[in-house]
């Protein structure tokens, strides 16, 4: 692991300030004793480091459970397409949004949730995408049992991997909803 020089001076004063804390042992004296005083100060450091290393890990897991969280439940469904339209990724709410348990849809083509009268229009914004274009369209989807609804798709191509274009596709649900709140006195 390489630190700092700044960060190794640290780390080295606070090493032998925990040293000096412990009894000192009887030895030789001599060049032996020099040799186990920096072995211990080493293995001290190598404890630190690896107390910060546990810290690190553990805010680490934290922080990636609560993107998940955020991820799998957002208000829009987030779909990552392969270069052949077939589905690789999605969130519990894309999958919902497309009446899917969210296993079964990958490696499905995302085309057939596309409402058949748009797939010719589907297929030439892919195409776009794929080439570079991000799009943003209202486009009629048509979920698993046939319930066709209108939808917001907000698609870039993911420029993470050059070799295999992905997709990365925002599905908002722009069906009407019943309106919720209850009005206030």
């Amino acid at each position: 692991m390489s630190k700092k020089p700044n960060e190794q001076d640290q780390l080295r004063k606070a090493a032998e300030a925990k040293l000096a804390n412990v009894p000192a042992t009887k030895l030789k004296p001599g060049p032996a004793d020099e040799l186990v005083h920096e072995l211990r100060v080493n293995q001290i450091e190598l404890e630190m480091q690896n107390e910060q290393l546990r810290q690190s890990q553990i805010a680490l897991e934290e922080s990636r459970d609560r993107y998940i969280a955020f991820y799998d439940f957002a208000a829009v469904g987030y779909l990552t397409l392969t270069d052949s339209g077939m589905i690789s990724e999605t969130n519990l709410t894309g999958a919902k949004q497309l009446g899917v348990e969210r296993e079964t849809l990958q490696h499905c083509r995302f085309d057939h949730f596309v409402a058949p009268e748009y797939r010719d229009l589907w297929h030439r914004l892919f195409i776009s995408v794929i080439n570079g274009a991000n799009v943003s369209v209202p486009l009629m989807l048509q979920r698993k049992d046939g319930l066709i609804f209108k939808a917001h798709l907000d698609c870039r191509r993911d420029e993470n991997d050059q070799a295999k274009p992905m997709l990365c596709i925002t599905i908002t649900d722009l069906t009407e909803r019943p309106n919720t709140r209850q009005p206030t006195d």
